[in-house]
């Protein structure tokens, strides 16, 4: 018998945000929140940028591969936004929100 098509999408959206999350704490202990972009400061052309902060505000460290990794799944669940302004991806709640108009320290 074939399965008859569903409405309902096979990842629905806040599921896939709420798996990153997940993953994302696994992968980077401690992080409370990672912040995204594609300009990086150390290249001249578009580049993953990615900062991770603990809940204190600290920078948590992380290798290359690491940082990588975090911006392209991030980016992969929000393909649609703009990538060249910072977005801060908050891993208790698994929101994504713009982060350029706010504090402009690195």
């Amino acid at each position: 018998m074939l399965a008859t098509p569903s409405e309902t999408p096979a990842c629905p959206a806040m599921a896939r945000q709420h798996r990153l999350a997940a993953q994302l704490a696994g992968m980077i202990p401690g992080a409370a929140t990672i912040r995204v972009s594609l300009t990086d400061p150390a290249q001249t052309w578009p580049h993953p940028h990615t900062v991770a902060k603990d809940a204190g505000g600290a920078t948590v460290e992380l290798s290359r591969t690491t940082a990588r990794g975090a911006a392209r799944w991030i980016m992969r669940v929000w393909p649609d936004v703009n990538w060249a302004r910072p977005h801060t991806f908050d891993i208790a709640t698994a929101t994504l929100t713009r982060s350029d108009l706010v504090g402009r320290g690195r």
